[in-house]
Formats: C-alpha cells, structure tokens, sequence
C-alpha cells in the first residue's frame, strides 16, 4: 500500500533554503532512516508530514486510509492534567477500561480491580492491555496519578514514547509512525527492548536518530539530507558512509570535468557575435547550464577540534575508601580508585544509582560522607554535564562566547579569537549574531562542547554527549577523543559512541557497589549474557582476571564455546527436498528483489499517472510481504545446510 508520495516540496526560513525541490515515496512496511547535520530540516520534514507546518511549494500525498503518529523530541502534554489522563486521551470505550483498570492497580484498589474485571472481558480488552502493561513497565511509567508538569524532561520523553506506542498498539492497521530521537534520555535496556517491539510490530517508520547501533536494528535504509536534496541508501550505517565517499569522489570528478568544459565554452561565447544563429543560441543554453555544474560546491564542512591541553601531571586524582549516602541510600561503600594518564572510562548503571552523585564528587562540587579524594595540581576538569547551557535569553552567541575568554589557544602554539574558534565549530558570521535561545537543540550541543573546550581541559567528563549531537559531529567528537591525551570519564546511552572509545567501564550496581569491568560495553553485555545465571559472577571475573587473562578470552572464548555446542546439538542431515527448496529460495529471492529494484524506480518518476502508483505500490507491498517470508524460510534452511 503507498501510505506517502512527496514531490517536489520545498521549505525555507528566511533566505535559507532547508532543503528545494525534493520527492520520495513511503510505502507500507518501509523502515527509513533521515539522518543530516543540525538545522538543515529533518524535524521540520516530519512536522511537514505530520500537517503541523506547510511547505513553501510542492505536492504531499497522504492516503486516505494512513494515521501519522509523531514523536517529538519535545513532546506537548496537557500540563493540566495527570500522566495517566494524557496517555489515554482517546475516548473509546476499550482504552477508557483500561485506563480505570491501570489506575485501580497502581492504587492497588481491589475492589475496584474486581469490578473492572468483567468490563474488560465484555470489551475483549486484555490482549491490548498485556501490551499496555509491558509498554509501561519496559518505559519506567509508574505513579500514573501524578501531574505531567511535575515530570522531569527524561520522564517527560518516555511518558510522551509510552503515549505513542500504546496508540499505534491499539489502532495501528496502517500507521506511519515518525520518531524524532526516541532514544534520547532512554537507558540502554530500554533502548534493546524499543528495538525488539519495533521490529515485532511490523510498523511502517520514518527516524530520526543519532544511536548507530538502533539505527542499523530498526531501520532497512537510510536518507539523508544534503545540500537541499534527498540522497537515498539502501543497507546499513557502515554502507552509508562508504557509498557517501564514494558518491561525493563522483559528484567531485564531475565538477571537475565541468570546470574543463567551461573554460572552452567560456572562450567561444566571448567570440560569438551579438546576432546568434539557432544552433548558436542552443550552444549558449548548455553554456550555463555547464557553468551552473562547474561553479557547484560540494561542500563537506567538519566541526574541527584541537585543543592545547593544559600538562597533566603525574599525580591526578586519587579516591581512597570514599563513602556516599542520601539518608538510607548508599551511593559508594569504600571505593578505591587511582586515574592514570589516557584513561577513557565508561560509566554505566540505572537511573538513580549515583552516576551524577559520583561525578560531582570528583570535581568537588559535592561532599563525601567519609574518606579521601585527592585531585592533582595539574588537573583542569572540562564538564560537559546534561544540564546544558545556562544563558541569558537576550544574549547572542558570539557575546557568550566572548564571557570565558576573547582568544583561544591552539595545539599548534598559534591562537584564534572567539569568533574564529565559533566558525572552527560550524557557526557562520551570520550564525554568531544568533540569540541564543533561537538556537536548534544540537547546535545548543555544539556551543556547549566549544565551552567545554574553550577552557584547554585535561580531564573530561561527559555525562551523555551524544544527545542532540548530529552524526558528522559525533564522527569528530568520536576521533578527537580517540587521540586526546587527557582523561576521559564517560556517561552514556549510546552504545556505539562506548564502544568506541573506553577502555574498560565502571558498573554501577546500586547499593553502593561500583565494579571495575575490563572491557567494552558490547563485551560487557555479551559477558553477562553468559554469566547471569551465576551467583559469583563477579567473582569469578577477578579471578580470570588474576590469571592474566584478557577481557577478549572472558568473552570470546565463552561464547565461542558456547556457540559451537548450540550448533553441535542441533546438527542434522538436510533432505534432498530441502536441498533443492533452498536452490530455488536464492532465484525467487533474486528475482523478487530485482522486481522490487525496478517498482522503486517507477515510484520515484514524478511523472507517473497516480492509478499506476496505486497498482505499483499495491504490487510492492505484495513483494515485501513474499520477499520476508521466502528469506525467513531461506535462513531457516541455511542453518540445516
């Protein structure tokens, strides 16, 4: 079914075009990530899609038959009214049992419980409630009595995703559902748990996000943004930078033939006479057509980061038998830590469990109950916290700046003035004389590192840096630290970003207990995994590792040996039949994906008569449907092979 068609749309603000003139199809079934710099468009695309801003020009074809549900990154509640009351806004007889049966149990009201039993029963309700039940639980929705304005922004952000899932759950039949930065103020739990119920709903999407590793998991390409236009990818987020590299080597080599072709061109008009013949005039025409291509910028700008770090010196921060509570909460029983020079260390654990408490102890912006925290002389912490900028409305960017320091030193021994240093971090001339307050969250992120920076740190701490920050920053933000010199103390949700950087992380587990685990956060869980069912587990961790053993053999050599007994156990002979199911599988395949390659093709013709685009994507929805049952079929085969 074609839920979308989009052709020719447009969109500026100002002066400044966001993106001109592009088109795409959304058909049913298709899982699509939009990803681009900050402040070029994407959330205004969906509020587009979603009738909450019209476009300068262009055509936008919804069906008749499709819902589109969108998820903001700042959501709108009725702050007037309770968390339960916003989530269940719908009057319709099934979600308004519901609603009375989640409210009589968060108030542990039996009686009223018993009651709305056989109101459930009559209403065939309890399938949709399970699902409720589990959305809420999965989120961490609890106290449904409470006043939305009384919500922190996290609570706020997984009210607001509890709110969509339950309504694309309860009438989803054909749904597009648009999400903007769902996993922002998520835990990594959530997130894994949000990837799973996405991928088993089977809901059509269009994303928004900057988490790689949920991007790959929910979503089957990618579009991303550019320079006004839409530039389509099909496969995952490694295959997107590696066909962007190349598309861009292309687009470059084009130009520059372009440029050659002018200059011929360039000599021949300035010879022609005024008086032109027909076939003169038509050379003119391709003239500037040639000059337009010859004089295109492709342009690739990059937040650039270098810094001169303030000397480390041999001594920098020493944390001996530290003891932390809230009342009858234990934060640290004991802990023991000395830092050394280059680490990058991960911090994980539950909301609540002291990883903010634990961070502003270190820069000695809040006290411990009882032992030692000995910072170097040398040390000058850079705090990259979640509280984001503290501003005055009416004050411009470059103003703000210009309040920590005029100029700014450089690795190199040279040094930039502010508004130099902005424009290192993408903000134009224009842009500086921005206020504030009228900045995009991520370009809010982005000044707040430049901050950050803008000190010459040689401790960093960033509690989640990745939030808001578009992909190409994050890329830069990821190799800056990879070679920065200093050390480095993370809190983050993005799985990726952790894996890429720490050496080993700091597992808090409540109770005051914080283990030192050596490894990544993907080895982590993939130790874990392995080890939940042991009650020593930690135990037998230290005693691996007093053995010489690497973080590599505690979790490769386990799941190595794991894997191969699962494969061992479930080895068969395959069948003649099943030999031959499996050779016809990988034609049918081919020719079904081929058929689908060209449908897309037909799709994306602007031209196309809007019955054939019924018909196609009809025949599209069909392949999609065949194509996932003969490859499920395919891989199950595979294995027996």
């Amino acid at each position: 079914m074609h839920y979308v068609s989009v052709e020719g749309l447009t969109k500026s603000y100002g002066i400044n075009p966001l993106f001109k003139n592009i088109s795409f199809h959304i058909n049913e079934g298709d899982k699509v990530a939009l990803i681009a710099r900050n402040g070029v468009g994407k959330s205004t695309l969906l509020r587009i899609l979603n009738g909450e801003e019209t476009p300068d020009s262009g055509k936008l074809f919804i069906h008749k038959d499709v819902t589109v549900a969108l998820f903001e990154q700042d959501p709108k509640f009725d702050e007037n009214k309770t968390v339960l009351e916003n989530i269940f806004h719908t009057n319709h007889p099934v979600l308004n049992v519901i609603r009375e049966y989640e409210l009589a149990t968060d108030s542990e009201d039996g009686e009223k419980m018993v009651e709305l039993f056989g109101k459930m029963d009559d209403l065939n309700a309890w399938d949709f409630e399970v699902k409720v039940k589990q959305i809420l639980t999965k989120l961490n929705v609890h106290h449904l009595e409470q006043a939305v304005s009384d919500l922190s922004g996290g609570q706020r952000k997984r009210v607001a995703l509890a709110k969509t899932l339950i309504d694309i759950g309860f009438d989803h039949k054909h749904t597009l559902l648009m999400m903007d930065e769902p996993t922002n103020h998520l835990d990594v739990e959530m997130i894994e748990w949000l990837e799973n119920y996405l991928n088993q709903e089977n809901v059509t999407l269009l994303l928004v996000t900057h988490d790689r590793y949920f991007l790959d998991a929910v979503s089957e390409e990618i579009w991303e943004l550019e320079r006004e236009n839409i530039y389509v990818y099909r496969g995952d987020y490694e295959n997107y930078v590696e066909k962007k590299a190349a598309r861009v080597e292309s687009e470059l080599a084009s130009i520059d033939k372009a440029k050659n072709e002018y200059r011929k061109e360039l000599e021949w008009m300035r010879k022609q006479p005024k008086a032109r013949t027909t076939k003169s005039k038509s050379r003119q025409d391709n003239f500037y057509e040639v000059e337009a291509k010859a004089k295109q910028k492709i342009e690739d700008a990059q937040v650039q980061l270098q810094v001169k770090m303030s000397r480390l010196g041999g001594k920098i921060v020493e944390m001996k038998k530290v003891n932390k509570s809230y009342g009858d909460l234990p934060i640290l029983k004991g802990f023991d830590y000395n830092f050394s020079k280059g680490e990058r260390i991960g911090i994980i654990g539950k909301n609540g469990v002291g990883k903010s408490t634990f961070l502003n102890m270190l820069q000695g912006l809040e006290k411990n109950d009882s032992g030692k925290i000995n910072v170097g002389d040398t040390v000058v912490f850079g705090n990259f916290s979640q509280l984001g900028l503290v501003f005055k409305h009416n004050m411009r960017v470059i103003e703000y700046v210009k309040t920590f320091a005029e100029n700014f030193p450089l690795a190199n021994g040279g040094s930039l003035s502010a508004a130099q240093f902005l424009e290192l971090f993408l903000f134009t001339p224009d842009k500086q004389y921005t206020y504030l307050n009228s900045l995009s969250g991520g370009e809010k992120k982005r000044l707040q590192l430049l901050i950050v920076l803008f000190t010459n740190p040689n401790f960093l701490i960033l509690d989640e840096p990745t939030n808001d920050l578009d992909l190409p920053t994050l890329a830069v933000l990821e190799n800056f630290l990879s070679d920065y010199q200093g050390c480095v103390l993370i809190v983050s949700h993005d799985r990726y970003f952790m894996d890429r950087l720490v050496d080993h992380l700091f597992i808090f587990e409540g109770g005051g207990e914080v283990r030192d685990f050596p490894g990544n956060y993907t080895q982590y869980r993939l130790w874990l995994k392995d080890n939940e069912k042991k009650d020593n587990k930690w135990q037998a961790l230290e005693d691996f590792k007093s053995k010489g053993n690497s973080i590599e053999e505690v979790t490769g050599s386990k799941m190595q040996d794991s894997s191969t007994k699962v494969q061992g156990a479930g080895k068969r002979k395959p069948t003649f039949k099943e030999k031959k199911e499996f050779e016809d599988l990988e034609k049918e395949i081919a020719t079904l994906e081929a058929e689908k390659s060209n449908i897309e093709e037909q799709l994306s013709n602007p031209e196309q008569a809007f019955e054939q685009l019924n018909l196609l994507s009809k025949r599209i929805g069909e392949i999609t449907t065949e194509l996932g049952q003969k490859e499920l079929r395919w891989l199950e085969l595979s294995e027996i092979l």
